[in-house]
């Protein structure tokens, strides 16, 4: 069975702040690491693997920065990886982005399951994984956090709802995207940690995925960002101080006088 995981590294602190004067976005700053939802589908792919056999491959688009977080997939125990990087990827929206991970899936071989994390702590849209779907013309299911069985041509999978659980038959190859409750991912072995450090890591752009360079980079990105701010804040937090009971005759005068 072949699975392909798609990951993206993010800052550990995902705060993002906005030029005052141009009203830019300001990337958060700090080091980098594996999207949180993203180690849950990299555990995922390692588990279908040790029970159904194969391989599982990890992708990312980035800078050789982000060659860290492959060689940490390595070491928890990805066959493969593969960094996706040139200088018209640069800009690229959730639609771009997806455009370029579909195109290097076909340039796999033939995967039976796509595995994408929940969302990325950064951008928080949850778009890549299904519009990945729609460019592959292949069924997606979401917030996946059971999968009950593997067939040949399906599997059937179980998903977060509101009001609870959606047990859910998709065929193969598919796309899905799971949440933290699917698994517990591991942590990397030393023998991982070593063989990390030697693998060459190949690095695809646009000649290599022969590309239509209209669909990527801010050419192929149709969103636009008008304006960003932030709530204005309305209230001031207040402290009480004294002990227990004194702050709860405090809080009980307070919400007396509040006006109703």
């Amino acid at each position: 069975m072949n699975l392909v995981v798609c990951l993206k590294q993010v800052p550990e602190n995902p705060k993002i702040e906005v030029d005052p004067q141009t009203g830019a976005l300001i990337g958060a700053k700090g080091k980098l690491v594996i999207n949180p939802f993203d180690m849950y589908a990299l555990e995922e792919g390692i588990r279908i693997r040790e029970k159904h056999g194969g391989k599982v491959t990890a992708i990312t688009m980035g800078p050789p920065e982000a060659e860290e977080a492959l060689r940490e997939a390595i070491a928890l125990g990805i066959d493969q990886v593969i960094r996706l990087s040139h200088p018209l990827f640069e800009g690229s929206d959730t639609l771009a982005t997806s455009y370029i991970l579909a195109k290097a899936v076909d340039k796999l071989e033939q995967p039976d399951i796509i595995i994408c994390g929940r969302q990325t702590t950064d951008g928080d849209t949850g778009q890549v994984a299904p519009q990945l779907a729609e460019w592959l013309g292949l069924p997606f299911v979401s917030y996946v956090s059971r999968i009950e069985n593997i067939g040949d041509r399906c599997m059937v999978v179980s998903r977060m709802v509101d009001e609870g659980h959606q047990i859910v038959e998709m065929s193969l190859p598919g796309v899905i995207s799971v949440v933290k409750e699917i698994n517990v991912p591991r942590l990397p072995s030393l023998r991982g940690l070593m063989q990390s450090k030697k693998v060459q890591i190949p690095v695809w752009g646009v000649p290599e995925l022969g590309l239509d360079v209209t669909k990527v980079g801010p050419a192929g990105s149709p969103t636009r960002i008008a304006r960003v701010s932030f709530p204005a804040r309305t209230s001031q937090g207040e402290m009480l101080q004294g002990s227990l009971e004194s702050q709860v005759d405090q809080l009980i005068e307070r919400l007396r006088a509040a006006p109703e």
